[in-house]
């Protein structure tokens, strides 16, 4: 199982930019000395030059003698430290004038001090601080924490892309393997681009499942897009040419690009000659319960879709060991022939009994996405 990258949400939640959202502090009724000293240090933060600002707020801290000229002086700190990517100083300085734990809480994140960013972001409460202390956690290495404010978050403000991320990145790493799937699961109904499908299959694909259920699986990635690798292609024509489905291997070895070698090109004969096969072997495969399911796969593969769809529902009828893999094929034959509602009716009666149901919900998410495939 693949993690999904957990993707950084503190920038763009806390509207984080060079000063994490700190103003220069106010003009006020300061002398002589410490207002020159506080414009010395605005001019030289602005201009990038952060040594001599750091200079000018420290010769304003120390000219400071009133309350307001030490307030003053302090938020100018806060600025200049920030502007000069010094964080826990920004954050000491700030705290000293009485900053308040929304805006110390990402400084003490920025600075690393993750633990004291946490406390500061609970004091504070809303969607920002939360996002802060999820992200916080998982720097800390606490995945369960993570999970425990990202659920918070997507229960207070729905389940937005970038928050059921992050959450799946936080699964994967707590080593929740039913939560990540269900996670990302989440996902692809939210977002069903092809990237998300390529994150579902591939990490289901690394499961333990039976050889039908993996040829059902190179369906799915088939209709959504997700088949890159040549191996992958290859894995697929074999698959398929056991089940019988000669067509769709040949559609398979076509993709993986010209035969490179003996084997690859033992396959593309095997899905040639297969396919005058199995026209002529299906009317017979598929009139008997028995063999139904060879006889609906050659259909398929031929891309006759209700002659399969019949010879399946002859297996189904039957009650046969292989009654589970004719609803799947069922399924996946109806959605190529435009039957949405028949192909979700066909997944939801898969049963747990021979190793089909997962791969079964699979596709009732993908019928249930739009443009689900059809021809």
């Amino acid at each position: 199982m693949r993690a999904t990258a957990v993707r950084p949400l503190l920038a763009a939640s806390l509207g984080l930019g060079l000063t994490l959202g700190l103003a220069m502090p106010a003009a006020a009724a300061v002398s002589k000395a410490v207002g020159t000293a506080l414009q010395q240090a605005q001019r030289a933060a602005a201009s990038g030059n952060s040594g001599a600002a750091i200079a000018a707020v420290k010769n304003a801290q120390a000219a400071a003698s009133t309350a307001e000229e030490k307030q003053k002086a302090a938020q100018m700190a806060g600025y200049v430290y920030t502007r000069a990517g010094q964080y826990a100083a920004a954050a000491n300085a700030l705290q000293a004038a009485g900053a308040g734990p929304s805006q110390l809480a990402p400084l003490y994140y920025q600075a690393g001090q993750y633990d004291r960013a946490i406390a500061e972001a609970k004091k504070a409460g809303g969607e920002n601080m939360q996002v802060l202390i999820a992200q916080a956690s998982t720097k800390l290495g606490r995945p369960q924490q993570a999970i425990a404010a990202y659920q918070k978050l997507i229960a207070s403000n729905g389940a937005k892309p970038l928050y059921l991320e992050n959450l799946a990145g936080a699964q994967y790493k707590a080593g929740d393997k039913k939560g990540y799937l269900a996670t990302t699961e989440r996902l692809v109904r939210v977002d069903g681009s092809a990237s998300r499908w390529k994150t579902l299959l591939v990490n289901f694909s690394q499961n333990s499942m039976r050889s039908e259920a993996k040829l059902a699986l190179y369906h799915l990635m088939l209709a959504t897009g997700t088949i890159e690798r040549p191996q992958d292609w290859s894995e697929f024509t074999k698959l398929a040419l056991v089940a019988g489905q000669a067509g769709v291997a040949r559609t398979a070895v076509a993709k993986a690009g010209p035969a490179a070698d003996a084997q690859a090109q033992r396959l593309v004969e095997a899905a040639q000659q297969m396919t005058v096969k199995s026209a002529a072997e299906a009317p017979k495969l598929a009139a008997a319960p028995g063999t139904a399911v060879k006889g609906g796969n050659a259909y398929l593969g031929l891309g006759q879709y209700p002659q399969a769809i019949a010879a399946y529902d002859k297996a189904i009828a039957a009650n046969a060991a292989d009654a589970d893999q004719a609803r799947v094929w069922k399924g996946i034959a109806a959605l190529h022939a435009g039957n949405v509602s028949a192909g979700k009716a066909a997944f939801a009666s898969v049963t747990d009994k021979a190793g089909m149901k997962d791969i079964a919900d699979l596709w009732t998410l993908y019928a249930s996405t739009r443009g689900a495939i059809k021809g």
